[in-house]
């Protein structure tokens, strides 16, 4: 059941994927990671920035959300500010999620989340705080990183566990 979900919808995704959006599997046998490629939105701090998001789907998908990860660098309050890239958005929340959301939805979500961050909500509270009070400041360093991690084609390589770091 769940697998014939997952195929609609990535069918769709990728014949008319969500504004701003490339999807493809990570790997042709798995339908349950998707690699997506997101183009910073226009005329938001992030425009001209191209970044990598994994999008894991549980296996017991509907009725669990899907993990969302930015994989690229990316200063904002919603996104941790590693190379975890954790991203909080309420949809995936699991008191939140309702399984007759679609995957095409989450997406959007994570887009209009770049447009439009959600300070009150955040996974970095300093970032949200600079984001509240200085304006200006927090547009100077997410365009910074934008120029520093997100230029050219993005990289779906996951950082390696902490424990793995020394190898």
């Amino acid at each position: 059941m769940a697998s014939k979900r997952i195929s609609k919808e990535l069918t769709e995704c990728t014949a008319n994927p969500p504004q701003d959006m490339t999807v493809a599997l990570k790997d042709e046998s798995d339908l349950y990671t998707w690699q997506v490629t997101l183009a910073g939105p226009a005329s938001s701090v992030y425009e001209g920035g191209t970044y990598a998001v994994l999008l894991t789907l549980p296996t017991d998908y509907p009725f669990k959300p899907p993990v969302v990860r930015v994989l690229t660098r990316i200063y904002h309050p919603n996104i941790t500010n590693d190379s975890l890239g954790n991203i909080c958005l309420s949809v995936l929340k699991s008191e939140n999620w309702k399984p007759a959301t679609k995957i095409s939805a989450v997406l959007e979500a994570v887009r209009q989340l770049l447009v439009e961050p959600q300070p009150d909500d955040p996974l970095e509270s300093r970032i949200a705080d600079e984001y509240r009070n200085n304006r200006q400041e927090f547009e100077k360093t997410a365009r910074q990183y934008v120029t520093r991690y997100a230029k050219g084609p993005p990289t779906f390589t996951e950082a390696p566990p902490a424990s793995d770091k020394s190898k």
